[in-house]
């Protein structure tokens, strides 16, 4: 190999190595710890120094959904200025106040909708048609494109919520095969939601193996061969670039 060719190679790696970590740094633990120390900022900037934002959900999950909580003393104009910043933030979503008491309350503003029913939206879909898979396939069937089609469709409006995708499967084949292949069913379910515009950032996939059949169906029966979703934490948010595919 020539000389021009070692250089192309060398710097086509390092261009993928750059890409790479561009968007590593865009999204995960990286991302998250920005927006942390950004929100931090804005309380101490807005006199709320002693109120803490979590950026983690109840199942430990990274969000960029964050709950304030302290500051109970503070005058309500202080508490409202102060999530007004926080919310500012370049890349957080809807915010929500944590009282003494441990209850969640969204921080109301103007123009924010109610929580939307994604969960029994989905359920719907699924109740009549579910995704299906080949035995010993994580490949969807391409028959379930168009049930995914209609899942994001209902998943849509509620963008900024955290959804957990789980995948199961029947009891062919020993167990831990059956969880390491459930968790990749879930995980192109997750890939192909994310080509049809749903955020990869609040997409989390799972996989349960063969522990949990459906009531009534044999362990055995290929229905077991399915895909579950939970709307964990339903947060209704103003579009943010981090939302919006191809923004920015």
């Amino acid at each position: 190999m020539n000389r021009s060719a070692v250089f192309l190679v060398v710097a086509g790696a390092i261009a993928v190595a750059v890409i790479a970590a561009v968007a590593t740094m865009s999204r995960g633990p990286a991302f998250v710890a920005r927006l942390d120390r950004d929100a931090r900022f804005a309380l101490v900037r807005t006199g709320a120094g002693e109120v803490r934002a979590s950026f983690r959900t109840d199942q430990g999950w990274l969000t960029r959904h964050p709950r304030l909580s302290g500051g109970d003393r503070l005058p309500d104009a202080v508490r409202k200025r102060a999530a007004a910043a926080v919310a500012a933030v370049p890349g957080i979503g809807g915010i929500q106040w944590r009282n003494r008491g441990g209850v969640v309350r969204p921080v109301a503003e103007a123009g924010v909708p109610a929580p939307l029913h994604c969960q029994q939206e989905v359920e719907g879909v699924l109740r009549v048609r579910s995704i299906r898979f080949d035995e010993a396939s994580a490949a969807a069937a391409p028959a379930s494109a168009a049930v995914l089609d209609e899942v994001a469709t209902a998943l849509r409006p509620c963008v900024g919520s955290i959804i957990a995708v789980i995948g199961h499967t029947d009891d062919a084949g020993a167990e831990p095969a059956n969880l390491k292949l459930s968790r990749q069913r879930a995980d192109a379910v997750r890939m192909a939601l994310i080509a049809r515009g749903i955020p990869a950032d609040g997409l989390r996939a799972a996989g349960k193996g063969s522990s949990q059949p459906l009531q009534g169906v044999a362990p055995a029966d290929p229905a077991n061969r399915r895909i579950e979703f939970t709307v964990i934490e339903s947060v209704p948010i103003h579009p943010t670039p981090v939302d919006v595919p191809g923004a920015g």
